[in-house]
Formats: C-alpha cells, structure tokens, sequence
C-alpha cells in the first residue's frame, strides 16, 4: 500500500470514529420533561419524538413540594416543568425560571384571553408561562356507594358533606381519601368557613386545620394520585381531589365495564380553580428544545387530544372546535358563568406563612 493510501484509509478511520464518538453522540437532541403524573395523553410524547427527533426524558411527581424542592435546589437537570400557579408565583419571585421567547412560541395565539389574564394574577404580563390545564378542587364519589348509605338521588353538592365529621364518617367503611395539600384542603375549610380562602392570619388556618383535623379520622388515606385507581375500582366510594383526575377515575370504570358509576362536585359554596403551566427553569441544558415540545403541546388537536384524555380543561381557545362534545359540553370540566363566579383562586404565601401551613397539616395528618 503507498503513503498516500496510508494516509487517505488513516483519514477516513478517523472519520469514522469522529462520527461514532462523542461529537455523534452530541447530535442527539434531548428534551427533559417533569411533569404531574398522570397528565399526558398516550403517544403524544412519541408522536412529538417521531416529528422532530427529539427524545423525551419523561419524569413525574404528584406534588408541588416536590417540584420546587428540585427547582430551588438548582441544577435539577429540567428542561420544561408543570407547576401550578400559586408555586409558580413564588417561583418566579425566586428567579427560577426563564422568560419566555414568545417569539419561540408561535402556537401561544391559541391561547384562551380567559386563561390567560386570571393567569397574570401569579405571573403579571404572562412572562414566564403558559397555562397547559386548568380544573378545580371538588368531591368525587361512587354513586351507587353514596345513594345506598343516603338514599336515592343523593348527591355530594356541599362542603358539609366532608367538614361535618358526623357526615363523613358515615363514607369511613366505603372509604374516603383526601388529596394531600394543605394548598387545596385549607382553602377549601376556610371558604366552607366563611373566611378568606387566602388567609394568611395564624388564627384563621388553625380554625381551618382544626375542621380538617375533625373529620380526619374518617380519612383512610391523604394522597395526591393513588385516589384515581381506587376511585375507578371501588376500592373507595369519596374523595377530595381534583377534576379531571376524578373524570379520569369515571372513564376508566366506564371502560372496565365494572358497574362503577363515578359523580363530581363543585361544592355549592364555592371551590377553588387551579391553573397548570409550562415553564422552562433557567437553568435549562436544551433550551431550544423546550420551545418546540411547549409550542408542539399547544397545538390545537394535541391540546384537544390531551383534554379529551384527561378530561381537564385546557388554555389553548382553538382546541376547543376540536374537543370531544362531552368534554366540552360537561359543565363540571368547563363550568358555566354562575359557576365560574363562585371559584376561587389563591396566591403564593411567603415563607413563614407557609411554614405554619407545612405544620399544621403535619399535625391534621399525625393527629398529633
């Protein structure tokens, strides 16, 4: 063999090895995703890989806490997370995320103005976020369960039903689990009290804590996910969770065939309404990346898609042509006006008040 073809076979092995090695691996897109679990339509996620190349990196939690523990601890390795509004508040506050380049986000014109501008009450100038799903705090139950212990036609429609220990105790033996977030649960005792659901005065969240510690021990389990199966499978007949997770519970028993007839309630004094919003932490490796999956979930028929899946309203307005009739058209999913004037929404606490929310719900969880 001649120099020269030494020298040609020598280059082209390197280039080989160049392509296999690391700068080869470097071509390969990723996008990490921390998201609730039980919040994504399947192969919707696949479909948005297929169309780009980009790998998901698809990781869930059940709990804000959980999020802002990895969001403030920095470096938490994120490209886009869902956190809900009262969080992201505070969050932006901190200066844990990034702005968004609208620019990027060309998909954010279908965006729903309604969303949008009770969404700028955490995030003023909706700088840092765009809504993915919305829904409320209420009452999910097992029909037949309910109707045999109160009667026919019975329906869960008050919070007096789950303040009133003599009332829930009457589900303990079917029964009875309750989200595990002080967020949500106080909130709602404050307002079942008459007080402002937003109360930042000491003696107003002991009053809440005290009720929730009363009918505590008809609570068989707090937890923010687990309730959606046994809710679904009758191992429960109640539960204080969120509204699409308990649509998600009906259609699931639907699809079983199992005889289980799943109800939801917005409680007639009123419930609180929850924004989930996609944010990119500043601190994101694949930045580009996180604007085609944002902008990729915004489109219309991916956002009806999920909707129609999670039975969760959603903020993109031009999915809604889209939207199966009987999620559209359930005024559970997308309440009416008479509705939608008795939600409510909270706002971030600061840290110390937060701190005695953490313990008094320790204290309602422990009974100590």
């Amino acid at each position: 063999m001649t120099v020269g073809r030494i020298r040609s076979a020598l280059a082209l092995a390197a280039a080989a090895l160049t392509l296999s090695g690391p700068a080869g691996r470097a071509e390969e897109r990723v996008v990490n995703f921390y998201n609730w679990s039980n919040y994504m339509a399947p192969g919707v996620l696949d479909d948005f890989t297929r169309e780009t190349g980009i790998k998901v990196v698809y990781d869930t939690f059940d709990a804000n806490e959980t999020l802002e523990t990895r969001l403030l601890a920095g470096k938490s390795g994120y490209d886009v997370v869902v956190p809900t509004a009262y969080f992201l508040q505070r969050q932006i506050k901190a200066k844990i995320f990034q702005p968004l380049d609208r620019s990027k986000l060309p998909n954010l014109a279908n965006a729903w103005p309604v969303v949008t501008e009770r969404l700028a009450i955490y995030d003023p100038g909706n700088q840092f976020a765009a809504n993915y799903m919305w829904g409320t705090t209420g009452i999910g139950y097992n029909v037949k369960a309910i109707e045999k212990i109160l009667g026919a036609g019975a329906r869960l429609d008050s919070w007096d039903m789950v303040f009133k220990p003599e009332n829930l105790a009457k589900f303990k033996n079917c029964g009875v689990h309750m989200l595990d977030s002080a967020d949500d649960i106080f909130p709602a005792a404050l307002n079942y009290l008459g007080l402002d659901p937003n109360s930042t005065r000491q003696a107003d969240l002991e009053k809440a804590a005290e009720v929730v510690g009363k009918v505590a021990p008809s609570v068989r389990k707090f937890h923010s996910s687990e309730y959606l199966s046994a809710l679904a499978t009758g191992e429960i007949c109640l539960v204080v969770g969120w509204s699409g997770d308990i649509m998600q519970a009906r259609s699931r028993a639907e699809e079983a065939k199992n005889g289980i007839e799943i109800g939801y309630a917005i409680p007639k004094e009123g419930a609180q309404m929850f924004f989930d919003n996609f944010a990119i932490p500043a601190d994101a490796q694949h930045v580009t990346e996180a604007y085609q999956l944002i902008n990729y979930l915004y489109r219309p028929e991916v956002a009806a898609k999920n909707s129609d899946f999670l039975s969760y309203a959603n903020g993109n307005l031009a999915s809604q042509k889209l939207i199966d009739p009987k999620i559209l058209g359930d005024r559970n999913i997308y309440p009416d006006e008479a509705t939608l004037k008795k939600l409510f929404v909270i706002t971030a606490r600061e840290p110390a008040t937060q701190r005695i929310i953490n313990r008094l719900w320790t204290r309602v969880k422990t009974g100590r």
